[in-house]
């Protein structure tokens, strides 16, 4: 028998969740990307509860996807440009013995489902230009619109900003 898989919004009880399946996923993600101490920088400043409960405040809705009651990964979205109608995925994470099996799609279709829904025309992502997830965001119908390197902290995040429109 199959179990179903729920979507639904997060509040901020479940950001200790949240944290618990980043802790699962950032390393198997970017470890091959990025240097021990930049990974852990990185997620501490994005990571920490107070850092996730600021980004709700600030207007990130973070969605969890759940298989039966276990949870399996996580997306945010936000406004971009409201006058442009340009949403961003801000993050999407699936434990890594989920992935390749669809979830991903699901959970991209559901926060596009969303935005959408939101008067959104465009979804803006940025992937790092080493990461494998490049090629699943092409398959999803997203192109390359620009590169860039954002600074956190003393390190570099080299960005490719993928576009899809709505």
């Amino acid at each position: 028998m199959q179990t179903s898989l729920t979507i639904r919004q997060a509040d901020a009880a479940e950001i200790p969740l949240i944290k618990q399946l980043a802790e699962a996923t950032w390393g198997p993600t970017y470890q091959s990307i990025l240097s021990k101490e930049q990974l852990e920088f990185m997620f501490d400043t994005i990571y920490s509860e107070e850092a996730l409960a600021q980004q709700m405040a600030d207007g990130q809705t973070f969605l969890l996807l759940f298989e039966g009651e276990s949870p399996l990964g996580f997306a945010s979205y936000s406004v971009k440009d409201e006058a442009e109608k340009i949403y961003k995925l801000n993050k999407i994470y699936l434990l890594p013995q989920t992935q390749g099996k669809g979830y991903g799609k699901t959970l991209l279709n559901a926060v596009e489902h969303e935005v959408k829904q939101l008067g959104a025309a465009i979804l803006d992502l940025n992937v790092n230009r080493y990461n494998n997830a490049k090629a699943f965001y092409e398959r999803c119908g997203y192109q390359v619109y620009v590169q860039e390197d954002i600074a956190i902290g003393p390190y570099w995040m080299n960005d490719y900003v993928m576009r899809k429109e709505l």
